[in-house]
This record gives C-alpha cells, sequence and structure tokens, in this order.
C-alpha cells in the first residue's frame, strides 16, 4: 500500500461505507448488478457529502459577497498604497479583519471535496483492477461496480484508453454538462449577484479567470476520469448550482442586479397584501389610514339590485 493510501485509507471506508448503504437500498429496487443502482448510490454519496458541506457553503457564499463589496475601497487602497506592497497589504489585512472576511472561505468546500473526490476516483479506479479500497466493500461488490453499466458503459470505465463507442459517447457527454454546469454556475455569480464596481479590477479578473479556464480544466482532466467520477462530478455541480440560485434569490447582494430583482419581488408581494386588504374578509385599514369597507358597500349595492319575489295573498292565488 503506497503512503497516500494510507492517509487516504479513512476515506476509503467513508466513501465505500456510504456507496454500499445507498447500494443495500437501491439494489433490491433496481437489480443487484445494475449500473443504475451505482449511479444513484453515487448520487446519494453526493448528496450526503453536499448536507454535511451546507454551514462552509453559507460561509463560501457570505466571503464572496463581502469580497465583491469591499472592492471600491481595495481600490482606494491600491491607488493610494500602490507604491508600497508591504504597506498595502497590511491595509488589506486590517480590512478584512474589520469586515470579519475572510478571502479563503470561498475556497474551504472545493478544498474539503478534493479529499473526497481522490478517495472515489481511488475506490473506482480500484474496482476497475478488481482491488478493494475501503472497508465498506468486499470482492462480490467490488466485482458488481466493475461490470455494472450504463448506456453500455462501465461505471469504472474512463474515455482514455477504452476503444469502445459507447464509453467515449458516455464519457463525452458527461465532461460536456459537467463544464457546462460550471460555467453556468460561475456565470450566474458574475452576473447576478456581484456589484457593478466588483466587475472591474484584478477580483473581477480572477473570476473572468476562473468562469473560462475551470470548465477548460474539467474537460480536459475529464476523459482520465472514470464514468463514475464524472458522474459524481456533474451531479455535485447541479447541487451547487441549485443550491447558489437559492442563496442568490433569497438573500442577494446589496447593489447587485440579483438584489434589485429581490426589491422588485418583495414590493410586488407588498402590493398584493395591501390589495388583499380591500377585498371581502373583514374591516382592514388601507395604506392611507382609511378604514376599507368595500363589504358593506358591495353588500348594499348587491341588495339593491337583487329584487326577492313577493308571495300573492291566498284570494289571488285562488283567483288564479
Amino acid at each position: 500500500m503506497s503512503w497516500y493510501d494510507t492517509i487516504l485509507t479513512p476515506l476509503y471506508d467513508a466513501v465505500s461505507w456510504i456507496l454500499r448503504a445507498f447500494y443495500t437500498v437501491f439494489s433490491p429496487l433496481l437489480g443487484a448488478n445494475s449500473g443504475w443502482t451505482w449511479v444513484l448510490s453515487i448520487v446519494g454519496l453526493v448528496v450526503v457529502i453536499r448536507i454535511l458541506l451546507i454551514p462552509l457553503f453559507v460561509r463560501q457564499i457570505r466571503a464572496s459577497r463581502n469580497m465583491a463589496l469591499l472592492q471600491p475601497k481595495m481600490k482606494e487602497l491600491q491607488k493610494k498604497f500602490g507604491h508600497d506592497r508591504e504597506r498595502m497589504g497590511q491595509e488589506m489585512m486590517k480590512l478584512y479583519k474589520e469586515s470579519g472576511t475572510n478571502p479563503f472561505s470561498s475556497c474551504l468546500p472545493i478544498l474539503l471535496q478534493s479529499p473526497i473526490f481522490i478517495a472515489l476516483f481511488r475506490v473506482l479506479d480500484g474496482a476497475a483492477n478488481g482491488v478493494v479500497r475501503g472497508s465498506g466493500l468486499d470482492q462480490r461488490l467490488v466485482d458488481s461496480l466493475r461490470h455494472a453499466s450504463i448506456f453500455g458503459a462501465h461505471i469504472s470505465d474512463k474515455f482514455i484508453g477504452s476503444t469502445s463507442l459507447s464509453v467515449q459517447v458516455v464519457t463525452v457527454v458527461l465532461i460536456i454538462m459537467m463544464t457546462a454546469t460550471t460555467f453556468t454556475t460561475q456565470r450566474q455569480l458574475m452576473r447576478k449577484n456581484m456589484p457593478p464596481e466588483a466587475l472591474t479590477g484584478q477580483y473581477a479578473q480572477q473570476q473572468k479567470l476562473l468562469l473560462y479556464v475551470l470548465p477548460l480544466v474539467f474537460a480536459v482532466g475529464g476523459v482520465n476520469f472514470p464514468v463514475g467520477v464524472l458522474i459524481y462530478w456533474f451531479t455535485t455541480n447541479v447541487w451547487t448550482m441549485g443550491q447558489q440560485f437559492w442563496v442568490i434569490r433569497r438573500n442577494p447582494a446589496p447593489g447587485t442586479p440579483a438584489f434589485d430583482a429581490y426589491q422588485a419581488r418583495k414590493g410586488r408581494k407588498t402590493a398584493r397584501k395591501g390589495l388583499s386588504a380591500l377585498l371581502p374578509g373583514g374591516d382592514k385599514e388601507s395604506p392611507n389610514g382609511a378604514t376599507a369597507s368595500v363589504n358593506g358597500d358591495e353588500a348594499t349595492q348587491a341588495a339593491a339590485k337583487r329584487v326577492q319575489p313577493q308571495r300573492l295573498p291566498r284570494s289571488k292565488r285562488k283567483s288564479r
């Protein structure tokens, strides 16, 4: 066993036991050797990991927002102390401390997921060669994982080294989807949750670099990963995109297009509430302070329009 396998053994165990738990749930429904059983087990692994990382994701969003909002002050410091990099660094750290911002917090979810990603890669890579990694798997499960397939591609197959057209098509489609979700997530953050002032300068250049470089890196590196790892990667990207959309919609950064849209939605909601106060259902005070009396007015008008038929006297009924 190599030194990095020794270091990653606890993660091998954790990943393998989570996979086994979901495999136990889905195998009676989809089949013990079905590729979709293992696909859903990998998706379940993503869900468990991302739920555990939600607190760190919240910190990442806050850190990214604070960094964007600090851009005007950072530009002022660069103009003022651009000739003295040491002093500028000190002032930057002072600014971070005063605002409670940690520039490295935005990297925590990615950094913490990296060992898990590597562990899953090693578990699947071992399965491709019939090697058991992780106490949660045994030789029977490794053989099942090794031969399980979706659309003709084994979960443990890679684009590199494969002559199967099915494997090449499945991996290329997964890489494209993985790259597209990465690009969309980064673009969503830049277009909706960054103030205009933050779209210029060094920070903006870094974000634009990530926007185009990260998908390219994933696309190039994806050909070396097993199908199962690509499924994990794509699923976690979809989770990130959805989670970020929810945060941007519910808690956008001030001064951003997302914040303007949020305020507009609140305004429409308030207007609807004000309108509902004027509808039947009780006397409520209107925005101008007057008491709404629509119920009484409508009842009076309805009574005036509605004429009840009157009963004829008995003598007249007999004559008829």
